[in-house]
Formats: structure tokens, sequence, C-alpha cells
């Protein structure tokens, strides 16, 4: 087994176990749908024209909240210091811990949405565009989160910190998102620049992040 694949194994194995981030963050997002619909009220018109908008910054603050599991687990516990001093390419390590975080975090939410719209009043032709708008729209959320959790792995408690680094890195993505599912919805021809324009912000967080993230742990663990 390769490096690359052991990290991402391990990731995801310590992530489903109890006390893991994977169960969390979904349980949050099951609590976000539930709390705007109580908010939003007996309106049904209403509940499902904002379901995929509340759906999709759902599925955003359960990521947002899962980056501290990203590297301060293994920076507390010494397995960022092995990492980093046997990785002959520190942004490939960084890449299988973000690919682990998806899988184990953002993955579940989008496995999730079809059943919490359902509680929205989502109507059918918006589950299709929503959930392939999370599929591309949400590794560049996870990308762009570990850049975010690597400036701050040497703080104790820096969740706070980290949502303050990351929440404008965020707004791209969710606005490409919600617009791709609510013009895919609509059969808008906006659809198609909306879900490009989010792969795009996936695809530059893919290029960046990851240098990004390594310089920064460099400097941490340095």
């Amino acid at each position: 087994m390769s490096a690359f694949t052991a990290i991402i194994v391990r990731d995801i194995t310590l992530a489903f176990r109890a006390g893991g981030g994977a169960l969390q963050a979904v349980t949050f997002f099951a609590l976000t749908a539930l709390v705007f619909s109580l908010a939003i009220g007996p309106d049904i018109t209403l509940l499902s024209k904002l379901a995929g908008p509340v759906l999709w910054t759902g599925a955003l603050l359960s990521t947002l909240v899962s980056l501290d599991r990203v590297f301060q687990a293994d920076f507390e516990d010494g397995s960022l210091d092995v990492i980093f001093e046997t990785s002959a390419v520190l942004e490939f390590s960084i890449l299988a811990k973000v690919l682990a975080h998806w899988i184990s975090t953002c993955l579940p939410l989008i496995i999730a949405t079809p059943i919490l719209g359902i509680l929205l009043n989502l109507q059918p032709a918006t589950y299709g565009p929503l959930v392939l708008s999370l599929l591309i729209g949400t590794p560049g959320l996870a990308l762009l989160g570990a850049f975010a959790a690597s400036l701050s792995v040497s703080l104790p408690r820096a969740n706070v910190l980290v949502s303050i680094i990351v929440g404008p890195l965020y707004a791209p993505a969710l606005i490409f998102g919600v617009g791709a599912a609510q013009a895919g919805s609509l059969t808008d021809s906006h659809f198609a620049p909306n879900l490009m324009l989010a792969g795009a912000v996936t695809l530059f967080s893919l290029i960046i992040a990851p240098f990004a993230a390594a310089a920064a742990l460099r400097l941490n663990l340095s």
C-alpha cells in the first residue's frame, strides 16, 4: 500500500470511529435543515424555493465545523510530524488528507441531501442539479478548508480563526453552487455556466491549496 493510500484509509477509518467527525457533520447538516424548515414555517412554496440554498449552506457549514479535524488531531498526537518528516512530496500527503476528509465528511452530506430535501419540500427537478453542484463544488470547500486549517494548526482551539480565514474563500463556491442548483431546477440557460464556474473554483483550489497548505505546515512545524 502506498503512503498516499495509507493516509486516506487511516483518516477515513478514524473519521467513522466513535468520536470521529463524519457522524457529527451529518448530524449538524440535518439540524441545519431542520432549523431552517422550522424558521420558515408552514409556507410550503417559500420552503420549496429556499430548499436548494438552505441545503448548500448547510453542507458548507457542516464542512466548516469539521475543518479542525484535518490536521489538528494529527498535530496533537504527533502523527503530523511523522507525515511531515517521511513525505517525499508533502503536497501529495496533503491531497490524501483532503480526499479522506471529503470522502468521510462531504460525501455523506451529499448522500443525505435527497433525504433532507423531503423535509424541505425540495422539488423533484432540483435533486439532480443540486447533487451535481455539490459533487463538483464541495471538493473545493475541502481544499480551501485544508489551507485554512494548516495556517492555524499550531494554535489550540482555532476554530473561530479558521472560520474567519475560510469564510470569504467559500463565497464563490457557494454563489456558483447555489446558482447552478437553482438554474438547473428551472432548466435555465445559466445552469451550465454556474456549474462550470463552481468547477473552476474547485480546479483553482486543487492547483493552489496543496502548495499553500504545505508552505503553512512547513512554517508551523519547522
